[in-house]
């Protein structure tokens, strides 16, 4: 499925940052916005330890961040509401939806999840963002006021807090307005505690504050950048949570044991899903050599009630990698309660039953009723095959 921010979204992005026509319109200005995509996606990736924590008080990167990132993160968060219990956010309609918004930038979960409960309900939105941005909070502000008024929600509410994310007792004072059904935290947990002795387990304890303030049927929505050592960091948090019982995973795991990509050293886990982006992104791209033609992401979606994205079963794995055509057959690694194996199918064992391999993408759940290991000289496989007797479903695309 391609993704499209709604058009409301889309409008309000582009007609409040004056994006329209820019390249042509103000050949300058949008130089200058590419050079600080540029600069901040070399802060995000290759230089982070460069990066400050206030990189968003900086106008000419944030400028940049609000035209090229914001929208490619506003359909991440997008992505993963789709993934929640279908009647969680939008019932009881006679009650708000009331949402934290963690490291919130501009406002990224906030305008995420207004945009998406009003493609879909008439319920009533809450928002509390907290970020030690001042200047990215005044833009949460304008941006959740202009498209409240293009949209029509003028009953949506954004409280702003400026907080320092690391001082002990910093998220106290969202206790007096919780609890929250959602709290989501976007490309922010890794920047915190960089520099301590223990970064993980401040991260973890951090984590686990934000749980306790969550409604018993509630969720709590981590996104990382999809980046090996950040994400290995972030499967140490999640794994930590599940050894102190604090929470189960409702997705992308299958199961609550530890990760098994951190049995290797160079293993790591991310998303890949597909979307559409807006004109500026993919005029940048073309200008600093990008592609963002998928949206790509570390995330763990946790609660505390024990729900699950789909039924747990030794035969059922989460897709995570892509489908590699090979010489005569196709493979792709999985995931779930067994480990992380790699299974494969010969091209000449296609069969009706067995056919919906063909369409297996990263991040797809599919069940898979029998897989093969052959002995060698004493030593089983570790290639899982699949016969082709075997039944194999798509119990859900990504």
């Amino acid at each position: 499925m391609s993704r499209l921010l709604s058009p409301v979204l889309q409008r309000v992005l582009t007609d409040w940052l004056g994006l329209a026509g820019l390249p042509e319109r103000d050949p300058a200005r949008f130089q200058m916005l590419c050079q600080s995509v540029a600069e901040l996606s070399r802060l995000f990736t290759k230089d982070r330890s460069e990066r400050k924590r206030g990189y968003l008080d900086e106008a000419s990167l944030r400028a940049g961040y609000l035209a090229y990132f914001l929208p490619v993160n506003l359909a991440k968060v997008q992505a993963l509401l789709d993934e929640l219990p279908a009647d969680q956010l939008c019932r009881p309609a006679d009650r708000p939806l009331r949402v934290l918004d963690v490291g919130s930038g501009p406002g990224t979960g906030a305008l995420a999840v207004l945009d998406w409960m009003q493609q879909r309900t008439e319920r009533a939105v809450e928002v509390v963002a907290v970020d030690e941005a001042l200047p990215a909070l005044r833009e949460a502000e304008q941006l959740w006021r202009a498209y409240a008024q293009s949209s029509g929600s003028h009953s949506a509410i954004l409280t702003c807090g400026h907080v320092n994310l690391e001082r002990a007792g910093s998220l106290e004072t969202c206790k007096l307005e919780g609890p929250f059904e959602l709290i989501v935290m976007a490309n922010a947990l890794n920047e915190l505690w960089r520099g301590a002795r223990d970064p993980i387990g401040s991260r973890v304890t951090f984590v686990r504050g934000l749980l306790d303030l969550l409604v018993p049927h509630g969720t709590v929505m981590l996104i990382e950048p999809a980046l090996r050592d950040t994400s290995r960091d972030f499967h140490l948090v999640r794994d930590r949570l599940l050894e102190a019982g604090a929470c189960t995973v409702y997705s992308p795991c299958l199961h609550d044991h530890p990760c098994p990509a951190l049995v290797k050293a160079d293993d790591w886990c991310h998303e890949e899903r597909p979307w559409t982006p807006p004109p500026i992104v993919s005029e940048i791209d073309q200008v600093v050599g990008f592609i963002k033609d998928a949206l790509k992401f570390s995330y763990v979606i946790l609660r505390k009630d024990g729900k699950t994205i789909a039924p747990r079963s030794p035969d059922v794995f989460r897709v995570v990698s892509e489908l590699r055509e090979m010489k005569g057959e196709k493979r792709a690694w999985l995931c779930n309660e067994t480990g992380r194996p790699e299974i494969g199918r010969q091209d000449r064992l296609r069969s009706e039953s067995n056919a919906p391999f063909d369409d297996w993408h990263r991040g797809a759940i599919v069940r898979i009723s029998e897989i093969v290991r052959k002995t060698k000289d004493g030593q089983q496989s570790t290639l899982g095959r699949i016969e082709k007797s075997a039944e194999v479903e798509i119990v859900r695309p990504a």
